[in-house]
């Protein structure tokens, strides 16, 4: 990946710029990271994120929805946002020489009009939403799970809200909301491919010259995770669906990369201990440990489907493949495995601008640093074995907390 260079500056209302210049790229992708999510959220506006995200479409000043979904067309852009509970993003990629172009439309979108009609209607969008949601059981069992394992911490904040929060959310809220959280000195905008930084810089700096930083800030409290089991029955269901959580390490540990090879090892969706031990043999279609490093907090993450009158023993066995990873320890040969794994997927995804702009974006909210996929490699393949035993030191999975969806 030779041949990339970093770019930085922070304007003097406190927007930050970021880009990763790839010179022999034909495309440039950009965006805006809003550090903010459900986590930022108290219970009067729970949901106020991602409401707030649908709103960025409805129009500006400027423009109209239909103007914004048109000139995204006609750029033939690939764009999209979303928000999850620690971040919402709005982004784009295409051709270089549109750069400035999407730049302006996305820019123009951060300061939307939230007009009452327009709030009334999507309101009724996101209701809809949520519905839609209370009738797939995996993303139930991650709502429900994730809020008991975070025990009142606000990373197990839903991102939806919920039903009556919604309805009881007024536009005087979300105007509040989006005036504090979306100030420039709490968002990023991010570049990589083939772009004129000059230019862009200048361009941005004239578009957001009324732009009034805020002092937004986040609060971390201590997570005192809950461990055990609940069970949510539901005479629907044909399968078995459970969540499980675990403390894990944040996204400013170095144990990070550890963290996210101990569970590719132990729940990889093929070649993983869990894969061989239920998936393989047909006792589960589907069982999965993945690692989330978030802002200053960090958990396992796993998943289970089976059939409803297996479910105890095949919970049973997850378990055991986990517990038995904390009192026994990792091979180097599925250590090694994983590693190339994880190499593989970063190198592809980097291939493209588009591919790079998340991993920029995210990681540098995180800790206000740039590391290119060299480093980032380079920190993978240094993730040693013995980094993962002393992440099963702490013994993570003796604190299971299981969430189940079943036939009672």
């Amino acid at each position: 990946m030779s041949g990339f260079t970093f770019d930085k500056l922070t304007l003097d209302n406190g927007l930050t710029i970021i880009g990763e210049r790839n010179a022999r790229a034909q495309s440039v992708a950009l965006g805006y990271f809003v550090n903010t999510g459900s986590r930022d959220e108290t219970p009067e506006v729970a949901g106020v994120s991602h409401f707030l995200e649908h709103m960025m479409f409805k129009g500006s000043d400027k423009r109209s929805p239909e103007d914004i979904n048109r000139e995204f067309d006609e750029l033939g852009a690939n764009y999209n946002a979303y928000t999850n509970e620690e971040r919402t993003v709005y982004y784009g990629a295409v051709l270089s020489e549109r750069a400035p172009k999407l730049l302006d439309l996305l820019t123009d979108m951060m300061r939307p009009a939230l007009r009452q009609t327009d709030f009334d209607m999507e309101k009724n969008v996101i209701l809809e939403e949520i519905a839609m949601y209370e009738d797939r059981p995996n993303f139930k069992a991650f709502e429900l799970g994730g809020e008991q394992f975070y025990n009142g911490h606000p990373a197990g904040n839903s991102v939806l809200g919920s039903a009556q929060s919604i309805t009881d959310l007024t536009s005087e809220q979300m105007r509040s909301y989006s005036k504090s959280r979306y100030a420039p000195d709490n968002m990023v905008l991010a570049l990589a491919g083939n772009y004129d930084w000059d230019a862009l810089v200048a361009q941005v700096e004239a578009a957001t010259a009324d732009w009034r930083a805020a002092g937004a800030a986040r609060v971390y409290p201590a997570l005192k995770a809950r461990a055990g089991q609940d069970l949510k029955p539901d005479a629907k269901l044909s399968r078995a669906h459970v969540a499980m959580f675990a403390p894990g390490v944040s996204a400013q540990d170095e144990l990070r990369y550890a963290a996210s090879l101990v569970a590719s090892c132990l729940g990889d969706s093929s070649g993983s201990r869990l894969y061989w031990e239920l998936v393989d043999k047909g006792l589960a279609d589907s069982a999965s440990l993945s690692h989330d490093s978030s802002d200053q907090v960090g958990a396992f993450v796993g998943y289970l489907s089976t059939a409803p009158e297996r479910v105890d023993e095949v919970l049973a066995r997850y378990r055991e493949v986990l517990l038995s990873a904390e009192a026994e320890g990792l091979r180097k040969d599925e250590w090694e495995r994983a590693q190339g794994k994880l190499a593989t997927a970063i190198t592809l995804r980097a291939e493209t601008p588009f591919g790079r702009l998340m991993p920029l974006g995210a990681g540098y909210l995180y800790d206000h640093s740039y590391r290119s996929v060299e480093d980032t490699l380079e920190a993978l393949f240094k993730a040693s074995l013995e980094d993962g035993q002393q992440v099963l030191a702490a013994r993570p999975f003796s604190e299971l907390f299981s969430m189940v969806l079943s036939k009672a």
